[in-house]
């Protein structure tokens, strides 16, 4: 890295940031989860270890109360280095984050970290009676991973092929699926879990929070302007190690200088050769999220111990939902009106 280069410790470019990505089946998931609670024994509430502490749900607090759950952290591959000496260190802490159930972490593509999660949901995981067997209810953000969880559990829990649709982008899962074996239990009630439509927040009070969902692909790629996000992964991506783009630029904090380079590079021209600004910007943000631009945590861990050594575990402001449709719309509110042509 040049000796000159000095990377952004500050991210203010906030405007163009919206607020919301409260979709019609995310509301009526959220409601349908629960209408069925009398009858879910058991939660699996998936999170990003890459946005371990933003891509927390509040309103899974509120919709599914004290039903008995464990916390799966998906990705975790894609926000350490396997062989990273800080990984372990990384998990303690996360795990100290949450007192009331079991915590566990799985890669994106391993299929390896199945077993501690089936062997914890044998014996813990109890259904009414043997008729019924014990039904888990797999929940979590947009796109942070559940479906793939439900697989992989599936295929190491009694050997069968893939049960539910995974994709790319977050909506692939539109509403509550039909009860998925994953354990068999000799002279038990079998397990079975449900895939659920991801939930997202109604209303995000903080930029910088919507910026990171929607940078690890909790929001679909058109609702924040690529190249703002790509300028957000840039500052990320300089404060960690900004040689991981050297192959296309120096180190800049430009990011319209970096994503004009890397279009030439890729190939992302329009007619006359004009670099395609915004193609380029996406293809720039998949690369991160398929590991290839560095591999860290957007949320400061340290920041958040502090904090909840200073205000407790839920000092944070959490809203109902009731008040969060509210603040969403009194943010709509306040945006231009667009002119309807």
């Amino acid at each position: 890295m040049a000796a000159s280069f000095v990377p952004r410790h500050v991210f203010p470019h906030y405007a163009s940031v919206p607020r919301s990505y409260f979709l019609g089946h995310h509301r009526a998931g959220l409601r349908k989860m629960k209408e069925m609670l009398s009858s879910i024994d058991y939660v699996v509430e998936c999170r990003d270890f890459r946005a371990p502490v933003t891509s927390i749900n509040p309103m899974f607090e509120e919709a599914l109360g004290e039903t008995r759950r464990l916390i799966v952290y998906t990705k975790k591959d894609l926000g350490c280095q396997p062989d990273s000496p800080v990984r372990l260190q990384m998990e303690k802490k996360i795990r100290s984050f949450d007192q009331r159930g079991a915590v566990f972490f799985v890669s994106s593509t391993s299929r390896q970290d199945m077993s501690p999660i089936l062997k914890h949901l044998r014996n813990d995981a109890q259904g009414p009676d043997k008729l019924v067997g014990c039904r888990v209810m797999v929940v979590g953000m947009p796109n942070v991973g559940k479906s793939t969880l439900i697989n992989n559990l599936r295929n190491q829990g009694v050997k069968r092929a893939k049960a539910v649709q995974t994709g790319g982008q977050p909506g692939i899962t539109r509403k509550i699926g039909t009860p998925v074996k994953i354990i068999e239990r000799e002279n038990e009630s079998h397990v079975y879990v449900l895939d659920t439509p991801g939930v997202f927040v109604p209303f995000v009070p903080d930029a910088e929070k919507m910026l990171k969902l929607a940078l690890c692909g909790c929001v679909k790629d058109a609702v924040v302007p690529p190249v703002t996000l790509a300028d957000y992964l840039l500052y990320h991506i300089n404060l960690h190690n900004a040689q991981v783009y050297e192959r296309w630029s120096e180190p800049t904090n430009e990011v319209m200088a970096l994503l004009n380079r890397f279009a030439r590079h890729a190939g992302h021209l329009s007619k006359g050769g004009v670099p395609n600004i915004d193609l380029a910007a996406l293809h720039l943000i998949q690369k991160w999220r398929a590991g290839d631009l560095g591999r860290f945590l957007l949320d400061d861990l340290s920041a958040e111990e502090q904090r909840r050594q200073e205000e407790g575990p839920r000092g944070a402001v959490v809203m109902s939902m009731s008040q969060a449709l509210k603040a969403d719309k009194k943010a709509r509110k306040q945006r231009p009106m667009e002119t309807k042509k």
